[in-house]
């Protein structure tokens, strides 16, 4: 079996024990899940994002535009993200990056990651980064799209992942509510997403993961990895084919 496979994800695809890692990395999980099948992934990813950062990529990269047309699996693995809490509207905290001078962006970055575990205890994980009703929109319009372009493509996601982020207050309230929002879209569009908790929850939370207490180690990824190539093996066949003259 070889296969494509186009990985929409946030930096739990890319970032190891160490820190983030370029996109090639072989132990990366999207890496171990292509090996797995004998092919390869494309992984168009960030830093905090989001479903609603997928969509916008899927929409507005001309690189998605032409991959699409050549993959035999689509992975949303995104999600995890939007259950943070997000002390700072998102504008105002992806904002930080534009404050001149200098000088003024550093004091400003420096008192917002103070305040955010913090912040995050006494508002008790709200408001999150994304709300489970607009990572549900984003999700259902990106599957929808996806559809009308390649009917047949397999498409699969992921339930939230666990944190023990300190940079979080170790606070992830949101997140139950989140994922039975998801799961329940999910079933309702046959979309099959992998539980991210029961492959990697105790690697995170034994801490056994990157020190941040978010991202994962080296086994991490490689369950991750293996997991969701066992999830889209059996899917593989209902790609789209052209019609017969």
């Amino acid at each position: 079996m070889m296969a494509r496979l186009l990985v929409f994800g946030d930096s739990l695809s890319f970032h190891g024990p160490d820190g983030p890692c370029a996109a090639d990395e072989a132990r990366l999980w999207p890496n171990i899940t292509a090996a797995e099948l004998g092919g390869s992934a494309d992984l168009v990813a960030g830093f905090g994002w989001t479903a609603r950062d997928a969509w916008w990529s899927l929409i507005g990269d001309p690189r998605v535009w032409a991959e699409l047309h050549h993959v035999d699996a689509v992975v949303l693995a995104v999600g995890s993200m939007d259950t943070l809490p997000s002390p700072l509207p998102t504008y105002l905290r992806t904002g930080l990056r534009y404050l001149r001078p200098d000088g003024l962006r550093r004091v400003a970055r420096k008192a917002y990651l103070a305040a955010q575990p913090r912040l995050a205890v006494a508002l008790r994980g709200r408001p999150v980064v994304l709300p489970a009703k607009l990572t549900v929109h984003y999700l259902d319009t990106a599957v929808k799209a996806l559809r009308i372009l390649r009917p047949s493509l397999p498409i699969v996601g992921m339930l939230p992942s666990v944190h023990r982020a300190d940079s979080y207050g170790r606070v992830h309230s949101a997140r139950d509510g989140a994922a039975a929002a998801m799961a329940a879209w999910a079933a309702r569009v046959d979309v099959p997403m992998l539980d991210l908790p029961a492959v990697v929850g105790e690697h995170v939370l034994s801490g056994r993961g990157n020190p941040d207490g978010m991202h994962w180690g080296w086994e991490g990824h490689a369950s991750v990895g293996k997991a969701m190539a066992a999830l889209l093996g059996p899917l593989l066949d209902r790609e789209d084919k052209p019609a017969a003259p």
